[in-house]
């Protein structure tokens, strides 16, 4: 089984370069899953019903997010009718919306998927080390499901790390967002789990974080800037990574890095090693 996963769409020329690209990588790789971060599409705040049927219509089968989950008011209704859309899991219960879901793909095999927010230089959420004890408590791999794949929405390397390696073994990847920089240190850990300490975005790497890099400049000279940064959309880079689940642990067998697009250097991995 071959799941693709994405880093955090930035702006909505993002959905336009996924709509063109997505069913011939989904071919090439014999993806049989597809997990975006799309909690920026939407000027970089958030995402609106609307782009979030635009993404599923287009071959994505869940949209993970983050703390600008809930910056378009008009989510908050959505959330709690299409479990497709995920919030951060740790999160206040009491807010709407799944944090984590069990999917079916079409040939049949179970995946869970968990967004989960670092506490690190975040929103206040819940302890993820205790919260991810709640749920792998509940769900265990090649029992109730075929493979588990977590997006770990954070600032800091060090707490992703922690946290991976905390639970190698026990899910089949744990994939950073946020930073919007794709990282090198994509690998498998040593008890077969996938891990990424950021996937980086999908957006325009000509620009600060996927924001107009002029005002990114004249924010950090001014420390009265309050004008709003608009996204950057001159070119568009998708990146993400490609993971080979094995049919009989669950567990991460192939990882590979995949960017395509414009301004950083391009990495497209051999689709022999997938099929």
């Amino acid at each position: 089984m071959n799941i693709l996963f994405l880093g955090d769409l930035v702006g909505q020329k993002s959905i336009l370069y996924i709509k063109k690209n997505l069913e011939n990588i989904k071919n090439k790789y014999k993806i049989d899953f597809v997990i975006v971060n799309g909690e920026n599409v939407f000027y970089g705040y958030g995402i609106t019903p609307e782009f979030a049927d635009e993404l599923l219509s287009s071959g994505v089968d869940v949209i993970s997010s983050g703390n600008h989950i809930f910056d378009q008011k008009e989510i908050i209704p959505y959330l709690g009718r299409n479990k497709k859309v995920l919030k951060p899991f740790n999160l206040s219960s009491a807010s709407a919306g799944n944090g984590y879901g069990l999917f079916k793909t079409t040939n049949g095999k179970n995946i869970l998927v968990i967004n989960l927010m670092c506490n690190l230089f975040m929103k206040k959420s819940d302890n993820i080390f205790y919260t991810i004890n709640l749920l792998l408590n509940k769900y265990i791999l090649k029992k109730n499901c075929d493979a588990i794949l977590i997006d770990l929405h954070g600032e800091v390397a060090s707490e992703k790390q922690a946290f991976a390696n905390f639970i190698d073994g026990r899910v089949s990847a744990v994939i950073g967002t946020h930073t919007h920089v794709p990282t090198s240190d994509l690998r498998i850990l040593p008890n077969g789990t996938a891990y990424q300490t950021d996937a980086g975005m999908c957006g325009d790497y000509d620009s600060v974080i996927g924001g107009d890099k002029n005002a990114w400049i004249e924010k950090f000279l001014d420390d009265t800037y309050y004008k709003k940064i608009e996204t950057s959309s001159k070119g568009i880079a998708l990146c993400g990574a490609i993971i080979k689940i094995c049919d009989k642990t669950g567990l991460s067998s192939i990882v590979k890095q995949l960017i395509l697009g414009d301004t950083i250097e391009n990495k497209i991995p051999n689709e022999k090693i997938f099929l």
